[in-house]
C-alpha cells in the first residue's frame, strides 16, 4: 500500500524528470527512468515552461534596462535557446528537412533520423528565430514588460503533451524510440497538464493585475490549441503520426504563434 510519502516522492520524481528532459536547468537527482515516469512527467510540462518563462522574464527586465530593444531581444533569444539546449530547435530543423523534402513517408522519417542538418532545416530555423527576435523586439520597443513570457512557454509545452496524446507515434513499426517511452499515455495525463496550465495562467493573471489582460489570457491558450491542431494534423497526414522531432517543431511553432498573438493584440 502506497503511503502519502510515496505519493509525494512520485510527484517530485515526475516533476524532476520533466525538468531534466525539457531543460538544461540543474536538477541534481538520479532518477530511475521508466515508461511510467515519462508518462507522469508529461503532466508537469507546463510547469517547466512557466519556470523557464519566469527566468526569461527576469532576464528580459535586466536586458531592457541596459540595452536597446534590438540587442536585448537577441540576447534574450540566445538565453531562451540555451535554457533548453536548443532541443526544440533541433526537432524543428529535423522535421523541416524531412517533411519539406517531399519524399515518401518512409524516406521522410529516415531523413529526420539523420543527425546532419540540411538546407531546409537551416532555412526554417533561421526564419523562425528571426520572427521570434522581431516579435520580442516589438514588445520591448513598445515599452511593455515581458510578464506574459511564462504563459507563452507553458502553453507551448502543454501542446506538446496534447500532441503526445492526440496523435499516434509514427515509428511504431520500428519499435523502441521515443514512442515506447510514452506508450500508455492517456487523456488523464493531458487533463493533468491542461489543468496545471490553467491554474498557472489564472495565477499569472492575478499576479500581473488581472482584468486588462483577460483577453490575452483567454486568447493565448485558444491560439495554442489551434496552432497545435493545425500542425499536428498536417504532420500526421505527411508522416502517418508524430515523432520526437515533430513535438519539438510543434513547440517552436506554438511559441512563435503566441508571440505573434501577443504583439497583435497589444497593438490594437
Amino acid at each position: 500500500m502506497r503511503t502519502a510519502w510515496d505519493y509525494i516522492r512520485g510527484i517530485g520524481g515526475a516533476a524532476a524528470a520533466a525538468f531534466q528532459f525539457l531543460s538544461r536547468l540543474p536538477v541534481p537527482l538520479t532518477l530511475d527512468y521508466s515508461g511510467g515516469l515519462f508518462r507522469r512527467s508529461v503532466v508537469f510540462y507546463p510547469l517547466v515552461g512557466a519556470v523557464l518563462g519566469a527566468i526569461l522574464w527576469g532576464a528580459g527586465a535586466v536586458l531592457q534596462a541596459v540595452l536597446p530593444p534590438l540587442p536585448a531581444a537577441a540576447v534574450l533569444l540566445a538565453l531562451w535557446a540555451a535554457l533548453t539546449g536548443a532541443l526544440h530547435l533541433d526537432g524543428l530543423m529535423d522535421t523541416a528537412d524531412g517533411v519539406l523534402s517531399h519524399r515518401s513517408r518512409e524516406r521522410m522519417l529516415e531523413i529526420m533520423k539523420d543527425s546532419r542538418v540540411g538546407a531546409m532545416g537551416v532555412v526554417v530555423c533561421v526564419l523562425v528565430l528571426l520572427l521570434k527576435w522581431s516579435l520580442l523586439t516589438s514588445i520591448m520597443e513598445r515599452g511593455g514588460g515581458l510578464a506574459l513570457l511564462p504563459l507563452v512557454l507553458l502553453w507551448s509545452r502543454c501542446m506538446m503533451a496534447a500532441a503526445l496524446v492526440c496523435w499516434p507515434y509514427a515509428r511504431q513499426e520500428q519499435g523502441g524510440g521515443m514512442g515506447s517511452l510514452f506508450a500508455g499515455l492517456g487523456f488523464r495525463h493531458l487533463t493533468g497538464a491542461a489543468g496545471l496550465a490553467a491554474v498557472l495562467t489564472l495565477s499569472a493573471g492575478w499576479w500581473t493585475g488581472g482584468a486588462a489582460l483577460l483577453p490575452l489570457l483567454l486568447a493565448l491558450p485558444a491560439a495554442a490549441a489551434a496552432g497545435c491542431a493545425l500542425m499536428g494534423a498536417y504532420l500526421h497526414r505527411k508522416l502517418g503520426g508524430l515523432t520526437g522531432d515533430t513535438y519539438g517543431a510543434i513547440n517552436e511553432g506554438v511559441e512563435t504563434l503566441l508571440l505573434a498573438v501577443w504583439v497583435g493584440m497589444t497593438g490594437l
